[in-house]
């Protein structure tokens, strides 16, 4: 097991060598729309690429997810073919969201460096993804 301050450091190691290797402008919380972002997770359990759709208001998070829920074929047939949709996912700290993602099928953990090359590219080619369909289709699910 590692301390707090080794999981932290450990953690700004592989952000920074991410950012150093796929060194472009990622989307994520810059969709322009304040309920809705896209995001990078890496846990000692799992990776994974997701939009989420969060509000404080029910029905207007309802809403962008059923506008999502209404793109679900072609997101998956053009851009994430294994994407999950979840109406109601709960985030560790027991908040739920609404949450379309991507997840890593093998076991990988930000604590084994020997998980870091494959985490990095199943993040940079699936987020690149989602992002691709975000801005194809933005205006759609905002409106």
């Amino acid at each position: 097991m590692f301390s707090k301050e080794e999981s932290k450091k450990i953690r700004q190691e592989f952000w920074t060598s991410f950012g150093q290797e796929y060194s472009r402008k990622w989307i994520l919380y810059n969709t322009k729309v304040k309920q809705i972002q896209l995001k990078f997770t890496f846990t000692r359990k799992t990776a994974m690429v997701s939009l989420d759709v969060d509000s404080e208001d029910e029905i207007i998070q309802s809403y962008y997810f059923e506008k999502l829920e209404s793109l679900k074929n072609l997101l998956k047939s053009e851009y994430l073919p294994d994407i999950v949709f979840d109406a109601e996912y709960e985030l560790p700290e027991g908040k739920s969201v609404s949450r379309i993602y991507v997840q890593l099928e093998d076991k990988v953990s930000i604590t084994n460096r020997n998980d870091w090359p494959q985490v990095k590219s199943f993040f940079a080619e699936n987020m690149h993804q989602l992002e691709m369909f975000w801005l194809e289709f933005k205006d759609f699910i905002t409106d």
